[in-house]
């Protein structure tokens, strides 16, 4: 199928695409604020500029739109004599790669992924959790869910540090010790 608009006004549909405060974007951080998380947004001193930052959980929250960061998208598969063509990939069911000038859309999709994975090594390296949030989680019936796995992550991400910053393993298996009654027969 041919494009129905010329290159300049694909080019200005295209520039108008914001990479903040996105729907998707906004759907997350409503959700989190009005459970009690409070955030930071676009943090540069983050690798990688996270959409939400929560410093307490040490977390950072990537909101990903499907089509430019390639959900689920795969490479085709070939038997292993014959050679794979590098502007090719399989759409998915929330991705599909248009098919006029595909070239530049696989390489830009590639290019993001890669992008995307040097940014969450970088952040793994350096002790922080990243959660990926994909756009398609996100409608009305999936997102209560996705928030929900969301916000048990973030509870473990806490336990985890929690239990780096304490000295003494805590036991249930130990009595708890009792105040003292005062001696003088005041209780």
């Amino acid at each position: 199928m041919a494009d129905t608009m010329t290159p300049e006004q694909r080019h200005r549909c295209m520039s108008h695409i914001r990479s903040k405060g996105t729907k998707p974007e906004m759907k997350v951080r409503r959700w989190l604020w009005n459970h009690g998380y409070r955030y930071r947004l676009n943090v540069r001193s983050v690798p990688g500029k996270p959409d939400i930052v929560l410093r307490p959980y040490r977390t950072a929250i990537f909101v990903n739109g499907c089509f430019w960061h390639g959900h689920g998208v795969a490479e085709p598969q070939v038997k292993s004599y014959e050679l794979r063509d590098k502007s090719d990939l399989i759409n998915s069911a929330c991705c599909k790669i248009p098919s006029s000038n595909r070239e530049f859309w696989v390489a830009k999709i590639r290019r993001n992924q890669e992008r995307d994975q040097q940014n969450y090594n970088i952040l793994y390296e350096n002790g922080w959790h990243v959660i990926v949030i994909w756009e398609c989680q996100l409608t009305p019936t999936k997102i209560e869910h996705t928030m929900r796995e969301v916000e048990v992550l973030l509870e473990e991400n806490m336990l985890a540090l929690y239990k780096k910053r304490t000295s003494l393993p805590y036991s249930f298996d130990e009595e708890p010790a009792l105040p003292m009654a005062a001696e003088d027969g005041r209780n």
